[in-house]
């Protein structure tokens, strides 16, 4: 890798640990490609990504950042995993360490934040963002239903009173 590959590489990074809403670095001696062609699913399944960088880089990427203490966990065979989505990247590795021994998480970064692995497990243990969208618009849509309902049920009682009525005048 010549040294302009490097300074795009390192580019690249610096937008990663900018850009996404976690940043979740673990160990992944002795896995398989296989394995990490399924971890690589997994993640994009929920809009994430998997980057295997060289820790130096990795490191000079990090360099003027607010999460540059996280540099201290880039050590041995590290991989990043990220996502947009606040959640979706430490879900996914939390499940993935959960199946895969060799799969170990160090911790990571989520905004400004630089976490350990109790972290890492703590921001996996939150609802996703589409999960909380789905729980205020079902929150939203409940009051409106149930006013509906009563706005709804007048009139149906008035309606069935009026027929009552009419067919008592009939008989």
């Amino acid at each position: 890798m010549d040294r302009a590959q490097k300074e795009k590489l390192v580019e690249d990074l610096g937008q990663i640990f900018e850009s996404s809403g976690v940043v979740v670095v673990a160990h992944y001696e002795g896995m398989t490609v296989a394995q990490m062609q399924d971890l690589r699913g997994r993640m994009r399944a929920v809009g994430g990504s998997v980057r295997v960088a060289k820790n130096t880089l990795a490191k000079i990427a990090l360099e003027g950042k607010s999460i540059a203490k996280m540099g201290d966990l880039l050590t041995g065979m590290t991989v990043l995993t990220f996502s947009e989505d606040p959640v979706a990247a430490a879900k996914v590795s939390d499940g993935y360490a959960k199946d895969n021994d060799r799969f170990v998480i160090l911790g990571g970064a989520m905004g400004d934040t630089v976490l350990d692995q109790a972290g890492v497990k703590t921001v996996a243990s939150m609802p996703s963002r589409e999960e909380l969208l789905a729980q205020i618009a079902s929150m939203l849509g409940a009051p409106a239903s149930n006013i509906a309902g009563a706005i709804g049920a007048p009139a149906s009682n008035i309606a069935g009173i009026l027929s009552t009525i009419e067919d008592k005048a009939a008989a």
